[in-house]
């Protein structure tokens, strides 16, 4: 099982080979290192892997004990697959992924605050005349006479949004290894910048953390060397090069 974690952009489109328009939704997604790894046949019960994604801390100090050394990590969320070769301080990037595989979408909604039924539930609402007066956008009845009551579930006004929502078998239309950002067709559910949960059936690619003597050769070579500018001895000139014994003469004084 593939799977990873990234933030919501924007929407887009781009040009497929055959010349189509594609509507896309570009995703920025890690790169996630491992922070813990479960095993069924240890002490957890269960088969599951945690990712975190790196940004400004947000966790509570229960979480931050599990990202000792890990960096900077804003988000953690735990995927149940099995861990395999999985290790604390493996790192997952978008390489891990093909263009053309099909990916399980999950995220958070937008909110939309309290509404009532129409924008809710897709009530039709009542008749605008025939004695009919405010109550184009009421619910109407809501309960029998016998029972007295409200039955629970009723569909009524309430908070709308900020809900788990999970899409299937969105395509990978594009992948951008450099910037670490996958173009998904169609849309995703969320706003921008919010959390995505992707994963999809297949072999999980993993790339080990960048040691720190690495990191500090590769901003060296980064740095260019400003090339040696070689000294020329100065040639004294001729007039200079004729130096003469003589003294200098005073100019003379006339006595009166």
């Amino acid at each position: 099982m593939k799977f990873i974690l990234g933030t919501k952009q924007n929407m887009t489109q781009i040009f497929a080979d055959t010349g189509d328009v594609v509507p896309v939704t570009i995703v920025k997604a890690g790169p996630c290192p491992v922070v813990r790894v479960k095993n069924k046949d240890a002490s957890d019960g269960y088969d599951s892997v945690t990712l975190g994604l790196v940004g400004k801390k947000k966790l509570s100090k229960r979480e931050k004990g599990q990202i000792k050394d890990l960096g900077n990590i804003q988000y953690l969320k735990e995927f149940k697959a099995e861990p395999a070769d999985l290790k604390k301080g493996d790192t997952i990037s978008v390489n891990t992924f093909e263009v053309g595989d099909k990916v399980k979408v999950i995220g958070t909604s937008k909110g939309k605050g309290f509404q009532g039924v129409i924008k809710r539930h897709g009530f039709h609402g009542q008749k605008a005349t025939h004695g009919n007066k405010d109550q184009e956008r009421a619910h109407g009845s809501i309960g029998a006479t016998e029972p007295a009551r409200v039955f629970p579930g009723m569909k009524m006004p309430g908070h709308m949004g900020t809900d788990r929502v999970t899409v299937k078998n969105l395509e990978i239309a594009r992948i951008d290894e450099e910037k670490n950002e996958l173009y998904i067709k169609g849309a995703v559910p969320g706003s921008r910048n919010g959390l995505l949960m992707i994963s999809t059936d297949g072999v999980l690619k993993i790339s080990a953390p960048v040691a720190k003597e690495e990191k500090e050769e590769k901003k060296e070579s980064k740095v260019e060397e400003k090339p040696k500018v070689e000294e020329k001895p100065v040639e004294a000139s001729s007039e200079q090069e004729k130096e003469t014994d003589e003294p200098v003469k005073e100019p003379s004084q006339d006595k009166k």
